[in-house]
């Protein structure tokens, strides 16, 4: 695994082992390219590619706002950089947000689109409990991250795994806040683009935990009847962070479709 920074500063994790379409995985607001470790240990024998967003972890963010067309153009560049022609794209929650964005304008470089724990069309009650999680990570207490992990992972898991626990604590303990309050309230204010979605003419799959509490299940079927001919699959038992907590399961149903559109 090949540890570098593209020359517009992100961070960067590169697995290279043919010349075969990489498979780039977008993690979610607050963490950082650690958390696909599941799943680039699980695709060995694949190119995988995993970076920071900007601002999060070693990518820094230099500006006062960041966009989706910032964060479009980031995952652009690293991939223009790097010779990629086409890619499997994975997006993990605001990542699947940006993989939305990435593949209504580059339709043509993506040879399978993973949108997994996504948001679509929250309800009134949905948006005021996003708010108000805003307004609490604005405090910055341990509480705001201990809530977020509560909701991520079931407690039996994080009992039985406190290592994973600690680990992926100490990457929401770690970051810049003023760069991550950035971010996440773009997540928190995201308004869903009809016109942008129907744009999306790509192998698609559309996946999320049964339990998860804030990408329901209902989201995800309702994204996939919006993107044209694309899948729907629930993870059973899964939570948000279902890709650590039900890795197994996870990384089989990618699997699966990945090797179905391998170009």
């Amino acid at each position: 695994m090949l540890n570098k920074v593209d020359s517009f500063g992100t961070s960067y994790s590169l697995n290279k082992i043919s010349e075969k379409t990489p498979i780039v995985f977008v993690h979610g607001v607050g963490l950082t390219k650690e958390i696909w470790e599941p799943q680039t240990n699980f695709f060995k024998d694949y190119n995988t590619l995993t970076y920071d967003l900007l601002g999060h972890g070693k990518t820094s963010l230099k500006k006062t706002k960041v966009s989706f067309e910032d964060f479009t153009k980031q995952l652009n560049k690293l991939i223009n950089e790097l010779n990629f022609k086409k890619i499997h794209l994975v997006g993990f929650s605001l990542g699947a947000l940006i993989a939305r964005h990435f593949a209504s304008k580059h339709n043509d470089k993506l040879s399978s689109l993973i949108l997994f724990g996504s948001i679509y069309k929250r309800t009134e009650d949905q948006k005021r409990v996003v708010k108000n999680r805003f307004e609490v990570a604005k405090l910055g207490r341990p509480a705001s991250k201990q809530t977020a992990l509560r909701r991520w992972l079931s407690e039996e898991f994080s009992k039985k795994n406190p290592d994973i626990y600690k680990k992926i604590y100490s990457i929401l303990d770690k970051n810049k806040r003023s760069d991550f309050l950035k971010c996440y309230e773009i997540f928190v204010n995201y308004v869903d683009d009809e016109n942008m979605l129907k744009k999306i003419n790509v192998n698609t799959l559309v996946t999320t935990g049964e339990n998860d509490i804030g990408s329901t299940p209902e989201m995800s079927k309702n994204l996939s009847k919006m993107i044209r001919d694309s899948e729907f699959i629930e993870i059973k038992k899964g939570k948000h962070l279902c890709g650590i907590e039900c890795a197994d399961d996870v990384n089989i149903t990618f699997k699966k479709f990945i090797d179905k559109h391998n170009d």
